[in-house]
């Protein structure tokens, strides 16, 4: 359009210098190629105009041509660059998400008499796992839960957040209560602060991190949930349309930080029905602010709600705290819902 309308315009109005924008345009969203098939056409198309209104020769349409070719050449290069850095964050996200599949692994959505799901959600898009972490693992008389979260951001948080995970899935069906499976993770993640082999750099930031976490036991045979809170924010349970949050009154330290506040791992009771949904998150969900820099009524929220399964309850939470956020979150977000099933009818008798 712009060679044609170039062709018939008075001679005083130039409008190749136009011609640029096609090549321009492509570099944007295709490949090096396209590009360069698209920068030559518009050559192509610019001297087609300068032969048929003055002649290849003339010093204006020669130079327009010049510049044009020289302009095709560098926004060819752009396209080939991004498309090298759109192939490298393609490659960095696959590593992100098999790190994630490794450390944070999905949990089953059943174990024994309960149905489980879990969701992890990425402040950054291209960062799919960070210092917010959860795990399950079954034992002999029931379910262990644990839901944490590492201070700090970065690979030291990863890295806490792996030994803490990979300590808990082989301690948790070992150790025979809840306060003695703390100790074991305190110990597994914390046990180099006095090493002198490790780096002083590392040493110095051990002494300052600590991963806020609850633990929970859910036995098979018994209506109840037995929890240890180290520092973490409640978790609550849905029963009946009303939310209950269980707050205990004597919470544990966070893991690293009870040389300095004591270990006194107390557990406590509370009741957990038969279509009871408990719900363990971390604090990515409550400190999402809106753009008034409101926090997120997790509580209000999901009371609000109609009764649903778990996997259904945190889609509607992930959608309603991401728009709540304004489509972007300030920090990860970690969230797991457990829900027990009624006890299965026994076979009748011969």
């Amino acid at each position: 359009m712009i060679s044609v309308v170039d062709i018939l315009a008075p001679s005083e109005v130039h409008l190749g210098p136009l011609l640029v924008a096609a090549p321009a345009i492509t570099a944007s969203f295709a490949g090096p190629r396209t590009t360069a098939a698209v920068g030559a056409l518009a050559v192509l198309a610019q001297s087609i105009v300068a032969a048929t209104r003055t002649t290849l020769l003339d010093l204006n349409h020669s130079v327009q041509i010049t510049s044009l070719a020289l302009i095709s050449a560098l926004v060819t290069l752009f396209a080939h660059l991004r498309e090298q850095h759109e192939r490298r964050m393609t490659q960095l996200r696959s590593v992100a998400e098999a790190a994630q599949t490794v450390v944070l692994r999905p949990l089953p959505h059943r174990m024994g008499p309960l149905r489980i799901a879990s969701v992890y959600l990425a402040a950054e898009a291209e960062a799919q796992i960070g210092g917010d972490l959860y795990a399950a693992a079954r034992t002999a008389r029931g379910t262990r839960f644990l839901v944490g979260d590492v201070r700090g951001k970065g690979l030291a948080a990863i890295s806490d957040a792996s030994l803490l995970l990979g300590a808990f899935r082989a301690a948790a069906y070992r150790q025979p209560d809840l306060p003695t499976l703390i100790t074991h993770l305190e110990g597994a993640v914390f046990r180099d602060r006095e090493d002198p082999d490790t780096p002083v750099e590392r040493s110095e930031e051990s002494q300052e991190s600590f991963i806020t976490a609850v633990l929970l036991d859910i036995p098979d045979t018994e209506p109840a949930i037995h929890l240890v809170d180290c520092g973490h924010p409640p978790p609550l349970v849905l029963r009946g349309g009303r939310v209950t949050s269980l707050d205990v009154s004597r919470p544990a330290p966070p893991l690293g930080l009870t040389g300095l506040l004591g270990d006194d791992f107390v557990v406590e009771t509370f009741a957990f029905e038969p279509g009871d949904i408990a719900l363990l998150y971390t604090d990515g969900v409550i400190e999402a602010r809106d753009r008034s820099g409101a926090f997120y009524p997790l509580a209000e929220r999901i009371a609000s709600w109609p009764p649903c399964d778990p996997q259904t309850l945190l889609r509607r939470l992930c959608a309603d705290l991401v728009a709540h956020a304004g489509g972007r979150l300030g920090d990860d977000a970690a969230m797991v819902a457990v829900e027990r099933l009624p006890a299965a009818p026994e076979p009748d008798g011969p």
